[in-house]
């Protein structure tokens, strides 16, 4: 790739006090911490290990619930402590698989410490509102006090006895937030900050002593296997989410109804977790967080209200091109406005386990200008001369950098009693990071917003991005935003406020599935807002355009919702692409009968032409049902000929922005298309599974044995994939970002199907599912955590949600007033810490 050239945290609203009054005439203030010295918390677990917690105090609550949590967990919390506190090499060593180089560790350690977040949480600890101290302080006593409890030796036998079992504190956990808030942004370029570094000077790092021969030769092996970054992207791993907020309008009852379809990892940091928290007279909020979220619900509902996420298509960071001072040969000074600057160096040091009970310590520079950490991805963003013959360098500024406002934030939308509640809680914070939110009352009013924090740049900056040629290519080669480091006219000070983020009220419905904020509601397309928010009058993805033609679709001759309708919708496993060109592609196909399709494959170096008879594969596709049931025959069939599409796609119709949810249309009747499905079936013969297998027997779900081998169980697994336009999807991931080993079956290339798993191995997609229905008894809902509450293989929870989703897609009741809780409790734990 060319390299790239350019012409050209909001925590100040922290309450700061031990209790925080609620606005209108609340029987009850929310307490932060208890007086009396004690902690005290009372945990119920009903059916599938649901805890619900009970405590009179925030510091209480969430001891209750990191214990809770732990009991689930512990191993990989203490994963992700690990990680963002840069101690995976001290624990781990510098490889993410021992021995084999490849130095993941080390990288993450050294890049995380550069990004500076343990220094934040350190020295950002006192400037926190009382609320997130005792949510941080009582989370990490109840993991501390579980494993008091437990032992190390008996904990789950994914880390027991290891020696990165030790206890965490706040500042451990505020880290571990600090680095979440990253993901989106800076998160994405450990690698290029590892290897930033000026020209004819080494990124390695070396030992700070090197006393013997055997030290020497381990910092060789060390460092020997670095892997150059490519080009980051911006979503890695493919997150998503769907939901739907249902307004008075179409709604059976004429209250609020809520789809919420998060689409994350099955494995790793990125996982739900469902509980129940209860400060009576206070709070009262069912739902799930991310693994490591300390005490508040990410997406859930309570007796006012209930909300979703899905992943924002905003950008949350600039990276800036630095103009570097050709008379400094040390590639370390740069002009800002014709002032010169100078990029600033720092030596950090690591513990490196480096063999059996040793550690090493080692040491590795690092730079920064007044934008933020340095970055460099050869031949794309050099740090030198560029083909253009410029000195440049560049540097990564992330909007969320020291954002001390995640916890305050949920526990607003935890706490909101009405819409205008949970709307201030967007107007005091910046704390949802990646994230568009939607929301329904139980009187049946919706909102959405794109309020994840998004860099607010000046006028002439946001002109630039939209008009300079240069500027735009770049965004469009790379996926982010680059602007000129020339001038601070185009520097950023702090992220857009709540009144110029894209939003929108509606008594019908608003809804998202990761496409931008434009069509939230068809009817009413928002436009106007900063160019980092995402594209306008764009082709939506065909998911997007499944949740479209669902919400039209499934509602009964009323036109209006009810739960049971919702959840046939989600699990109605139709998929969009089909429903457009299946009966044309048949045609196509039968058209062409025995005739073989000549198609162009790999051959070493070279290509090779090969014959393919298509007439099997028309068969099987005339007979499929066209959707992606377990039961579904050929629906494999027609995934591996919508991957050949998604790459080419061939539509008749081009995209028409005055109707989006209707173009493009109708398939082309060309060989291109025939090829298409010719290079399916060639797949399909490659990974040896048969065209008119049954979904069932090739899309699974199976557990991995401690030592990431292959459990062999492998449990069938319906639902479909974002390229065929599905609405319910699955997807395999081979890097979670947790060091837990697990199998991954290799995919052959070009397709998402293992011939060594023959089948698709589901690894990430639908994981917290929730619909919720406000009545005049208050609100009632179901949900499902696709796989399951634990990681610990010991616990009768790892699997059981897992097989009820095998067995028959479905969702439980969610028990959320004391009547049914009490009817379906299975175990009570009654916890006290007395503090010193």
């Amino acid at each position: 790739m060319a390299t790239l050239h350019f012409a050209g945290a909001i925590s100040a609203l922290a309450l700061g006090v031990s209790t925080l009054a609620l606005t209108g005439c609340p029987k009850k203030e929310l307490v932060a911490f208890d007086d009396d010295g004690v902690l005290s918390a009372k945990i119920r677990r009903t059916d599938y290990g649901v805890p619900h917690i009970k405590a009179d105090n925030l510091e209480s609550l969430a001891f209750g619930i990191g214990y809770a949590f732990s009991e689930d967990n512990a191993c990989l919390l203490l994963d992700i402590v690990a990680r963002y506190n840069s101690r995976r090499s001290r624990f781990y060593g510098p490889d993410k698989v021992p021995g084999s180089g490849d130095s993941v560790n080390l990288i993450s350690d050294f890049s995380y410490l550069a990004l500076g977040i343990r220094e934040q949480a350190e020295s950002g600890m006192d400037s926190l509102s009382d609320n997130t101290k005792s949510m941080l302080s009582g989370y990490s006593k109840g993991f501390n006090h579980y494993l008091n409890n437990t032992g190390s030796e008996n904990l789950d036998p994914n880390c027991a006895g290891k020696p990165w079992v030790q206890p965490i504190d706040e500042v451990d956990m505020l880290t571990s937030l600090l680095g979440t808030a990253l993901l989106p942004g800076s998160g994405n370029f450990l690698a290029p900050i590892f290897i930033a570094t000026p020209p004819n000077t080494s990124y390695l790092p070396s030992p700070v002593v090197a006393n013997t021969q055997k030290q020497a030769l381990n910092t060789t092996q060390l460092t020997a296997n670095v892997t150059l970054p490519r080009l980051p992207q911006g979503n890695p791993n493919d997150l998503g989410s769907n939901a739907w907020a249902i307004g008075k309008d179409k709604s059976e009852n004429g209250k609020g109804l809520l789809l919420a379809n998060p689409h994350f990892p099955h494995t790793g940091i990125l996982r739900f977790w469902q509980f129940h928290s209860t400060i009576p007279g206070v709070m009262d909020v069912m739902g799930s967080s991310l693994y490591g979220t300390p005490g508040m619900v990410n997406v859930g509902f309570n007796k006012n209200v209930a909300w979703s996420h899905t992943y924002s298509t905003a950008e949350h960071f600039i990276v800036y091109e630095l103009a570097l001072d050709d008379s400094d040969p040390a590639g370390l000074t740069y002009v800002v406005d014709g002032l010169p600057r100078t990029i600033e160096e720092k030596t950090l040091t690591l513990n490196v386990a480096v063999g059996p009970n040793t550690t090493l310590p080692f040491s590795k520079k690092v730079y920064f200008s007044d934008f933020g950490p340095m970055i460099v991805i050869p031949d794309v963003l050099p740090w030198g001369t560029n083909q253009q013959s410029r000195s440049v360098a560049y540097s990564i500024k992330d909007v969320n950098k020291a954002n001390f406002d995640i916890v305050d934030h949920w526990m607003a939308m935890n706490l909101a009693r009405n819409m205008e509640e949970f709307k201030d809680a967007f107007k005091q914070y910046n704390g949802v990071l990646f994230n568009n939110t939607l929301v329904v009352d139980k009187e049946g009013n919706t909102f959405y917003i794109d309020d994840s924090t998004v860099p607010n740049l000046s006028p002439a900056a946001e002109q630039a991005l939209r008009t300079d040629p240069t500027l735009m290519q770049a965004r469009e080669v790379t996926g982010f935003s680059i602007l000129p480091g020339s001038s601070e006219i185009f520097n950023f000070n702090g992220p857009v406020p709540y009144e110029n983020a894209p939003k929108i009220e509606r008594s019908d419905y608003v809804q998202n599935s990761n496409d931008s904020y434009w069509l939230t509601n068809p009817a009413a397309p928002l436009t106007g807002s900063s160019i980092l928010y995402g594209k306008t009058d764009v082709a939506q993805s065909l998911r997007s355009r499944m949740s479209h033609a669902l919400f039209a679709s499934s509602a009964g001759d009323d036109e209006r919702f009810n739960i049971d309708e919702l959840q046939s919708a989600l699990f109605s496993e139709r998929s969009y692409l089909a429903e457009s060109v299946l009966s044309d592609l048949i045609e196509l196909c039968e058209a062409q009968a025995e005739e073989p399709v000549s198609v162009e494959i790999p051959a070493d170096e070279n290509t090779q032409t090969v014959l393919v008879n298509i007439a099997p594969a028309c068969t099987v596709l005339d007979q499929w049902d066209g959707r992606f049931k377990k039961h579904s025959r050929g629906a494999h069939l027609f995934r591996e000929f919508a991957q050949q599409f998604y790459r080419d796609p061939q539509w008749e119709v081009e995209f028409n922005p005055t109707d989006p949810t209707g173009t493009p249309n109708t398939l082309k009747g060309n060989t291109t298309v025939l090829k298409q499905l010719a290079q399916a079936v060639l797949v399909l013969e490659q990974a040896e599974v048969a065209l008119d297998a049954s979904l069932g027997e090739v899309q699974f779900v199976e557990h991995s044995n401690l030592d990431g081998t292959p459990s062999g169980e492998k449990l069938p697994w319906e639902g479909s994939n974002n390229i065929e336009g599905g609405f319910n999807v699955f997807r395999s991931i081979s890097d979670d970002s947790s060091l837990i080993p697990r199998n991954v079956y290799p995919s052959i290339a070009g397709s998402q199907i293992s011939a060594e798993g023959k089948g698709y191995q589901v690894s990430q997609g639908s994981s917290w599912i929730m619909l919720v229905t406000f009545t005049k008894k208050g609100p009632v809902a179901r949900g499902l955590m696709t796989y399951s509450q634990s990681i610990n293989p010991e616990s009768e929870h790892r699997d059981d949600q897992t097989r009820l989703y095998s067995a028959q897609p479905q969702l439980r009741p969610l028990y959320f007033n004391e009547q049914d809780i009490k009817a379906h409790t299975l175990s009570e734990t009654r916890l006290e810490l007395a503090l010193d």
